[in-house]
């Protein structure tokens, strides 16, 4: 049981670090507006994009995009309570505005405040405008609460809106391996990495899952699509000692015993930081 909660465990993180970001790694997708100030890539891009909007913002913190595209660059650079706190005074003053409200949820699942997140997603997404992102976040989350059969039902939910979208379909693969359904897993993520709108997150994900059936070979091939020699080594030289140990990897692939819930990972924890998990792009 310990065994297999190890490696459910690694997924877990791989969520965590993948869906954290409101930005470049953000694999569910930015709650915002894809129009309109397209999204930065690197860091110092999220810095400048920090005090662009940071100023707008000073100068009317009325201003509805100034809230929003100035909590989405705090966000990327993981400052997460200040993020919360500008969009916890945006939708107080723009209420009907569902996406504000989207992002609002998605940072407070940041900050580790799951119960409140998945409660504000729930009125971020209303049957007359319907928004795929924000069914995906509320997935997310639900993941990140350990409920994994409700986020599967949002997944789909959300794919029914938005049929082969690859990032709720890797969200959706993500959450079929902390169920411990890595055949399933994998057969979603190699049908979201198919897709020509699929980017670098969307494979290292797979590699991750790969990685977790203990198919390195296969993993290292995938990472390399993205990432140096070396960097696809370091990838899967870390896949292998967390997998490897106690052998939790042979477990999975038996589908035998019972793993514990997973433990439950703050957002803000930094596990994007990780080599198995999508890294931002």
């Amino acid at each position: 049981m310990a065994r297999i909660g190890l490696a459910v465990g690694l997924a877990a993180l791989a969520l965590a670090g993948c869906q954290r970001r409101g930005g470049p790694g953000d694999i569910t997708g930015s709650i915002g507006r894809s129009s309109q100030a397209s999204q930065p890539r690197t860091s110092s891009d999220w810095q400048a994009e920090r005090e662009t909007w940071g100023k707008r913002y000073d100068a009317n913190s009325r201003d509805r995009d100034a809230a929003f595209y100035y909590a989405r660059a705090l966000r990327s650079l993981d400052q997460n309570a200040q993020a919360l706190a500008v969009l916890q005074g945006a939708v107080l003053i723009h209420q009907d505005d569902s996406e504000l409200l989207g992002a609002y949820g998605r940072s407070l699942a940041d900050n580790g405040r799951l119960r409140e997140a998945d409660e504000v997603l729930s009125r971020a997404h209303s049957p007359e405008r319907p928004d795929w992102r924000i069914l995906s976040a509320q997935g997310t989350v639900a993941d990140q609460m350990g409920e994994h059969t409700r986020a599967q039902q949002i997944y789909q939910t959300a794919l029914k809106l938005a049929p082969n979208e690859p990032t709720i379909m890797s969200n959706y693969g993500l959450s079929l391996a902390l169920s411990r359904n890595l055949p399933e897993a994998e057969r979603v993520l190699a049908e979201a990495a198919a897709s020509d709108r699929a980017d670098a997150r969307v494979r290292q994900n797979l590699v991750f899952v790969l990685g977790l059936q203990g198919r390195f070979g296969e993993a290292e091939t995938l990472a390399r699509r993205d990432q140096s020699p070396a960097e696809a080594a370091a990838t899967i030289a870390y896949l292998k000692r967390s997998v490897g140990q106690q052998n939790s990897w042979e477990l999975l692939k038996g589908g035998k015993g019972r793993a514990p819930a997973p433990a439950r990972q703050p957002l803000a924890n930094g596990a994007g930081n990780q080599p198995a998990a999508a890294p931002p792009a």
